[in-house]
């Protein structure tokens, strides 16, 4: 019996998340917009008929940045049994199967978005959603209708993950202030993106294992490069610059 499976790539992922590093852990959390882009045969806008009468939408993708597991899809992979989930503090080990783990047997990935437009730019076709967890130039593999009837289960029970991460406060030290006026000023800053921004950071983006409060952090986020602390409660964004 064949082992393996080949699937095509329909489109690829453009969002303002240029690096792991700060990707919320789940969908749905950051109301960040980004949009696919398809590639031929299926840049066809008629594959999009009927799609604006719903809300949601699940998007199939592939883990394609994972530097440590050699998985493709095409490739047999590196079998891990056993996880460490973010969510349990990096720790306790469980079933990879209990988990949404990047290293996985397929290196597929799940997510449920909300559906903004589709947008026609010459050969080009384009599907702008919110709430993305998914890397800039992620491959995708498959896009579906989110059906409320059958998805949303209203008993389910989700283990550790139950409940939605506490968020912290977001402050901005006046060095960073002074810069962010500036960049909005220049135009490579505005509010949406500011909004955005604030979200992932709120989500605090930091590995679980690490808790150092002296620690700067360094964090990539569409055309910006973001240092900050973390304590028990706030998130203070102490520089804030362009990286173009």
């Amino acid at each position: 019996m064949n082992s393996s499976v080949v699937m095509p790539i329909i489109g690829y992922m453009y969002s303002p998340y240029r690096e792991k590093f700060g990707i919320p852990r789940q969908p749905n959390l950051v109301q960040v917009e980004s949009y696919i882009e398809m590639v031929e045969p299926y840049n066809d806008v008629l594959a999009f008929e009927g799609i604006e009468d719903f809300s949601h939408l699940w998007l199939l993708w592939q883990f394609h940045d994972n530097k440590n597991n050699t998985n493709t899809l095409n490739q047999e992979p590196k079998f891990r049994s056993q996880v460490r989930p973010p969510r349990l503090g990096g720790n306790q080990k469980v079933g990879v199967f209990a988990t949404r783990s990047m290293y996985r047997p397929s290196p597929i990935g799940l997510s449920v978005v909300r559906f903004v437009r589709v947008e026609k730019h010459g050969k080009s076709v384009r599907l702008y959603v919110t709430g993305s967890d998914l890397l800039n130039g992620t491959p995708i593999l498959d896009i579906k209708p989110y059906i409320q009837y059958s998805d949303a289960i209203a008993d389910s029970v989700s283990g550790y993950a139950q409940d939605e991460p506490i968020r912290k406060m977001v402050i901005w030290m006046e060095t960073a202030q002074l810069q962010q006026q500036h960049l909005l000023k220049l135009g490579i800053l505005n509010k949406k993106i500011l909004d955005e921004l604030e979200q992932v950071l709120s989500l605090d983006p930091r590995p679980a294992y690490q808790n150092d409060i002296e620690r700067v952090y360094g964090m990539c986020f569409a055309e910006l490069n973001i240092r900050f602390t973390v304590d028990e409660n706030n998130i203070t964004v102490i520089a804030v610059e362009s990286n173009q």
